[in-house]
């Protein structure tokens, strides 16, 4: 059965690889503390389902090391605490800033609150509960 599309009125993210040392590891990783699935390999990726209709497409690079970036996951107020939970059960540290200065603090940007931790391949990821004000 071939599935059906809605037109596309304006322009989305669908998808984005996300390198990797251990695919599975860091895909299971951050599914546990977003609460999210990791869907089925497809190919050589492995999708974390962010449940907006964008995946993160884990990639593995076995041969050369895994350049650190930034993701940044705008959360439900009401689940940012568990998964302030889910990183201490974890053993994670977390922080309230980017350059990871004050350890175990959330922020309160823009009303909000906000948390940024590394996943096992050293991106810096980061929990936020409003998006940031811009000009």
């Amino acid at each position: 059965m071939q599935q059906q599309f809605s037109p596309v009125t304006t322009v989305q993210l669908n998808h984005t690889a996300v390198y990797a040392r251990d695919r599975r590891l860091s895909a299971d990783f951050l599914a546990a503390v977003l609460g999210v699935e990791v869907g089925a390999p497809f190919g050589p990726f492995l999708p974390v389902d962010l449940g907006n209709g964008v995946t993160l497409d884990y990639y593995e690079l076995t041969d050369e090391p895994v350049q650190s970036q930034h993701y940044a996951f705008l959360v439900p107020d009401e689940e940012f605490d568990g998964m302030i939970a889910r990183l201490e059960a974890l053993g994670v540290t977390y922080y309230a800033d980017p350059p990871h200065t004050e350890p175990g603090a959330v922020n309160h940007l823009f009303g909000g609150r906000g948390a940024y931790f590394d996943d096992p391949s050293g991106h810096n990821m980061e929990i936020m509960t409003r998006p940031y004000a811009r000009p």
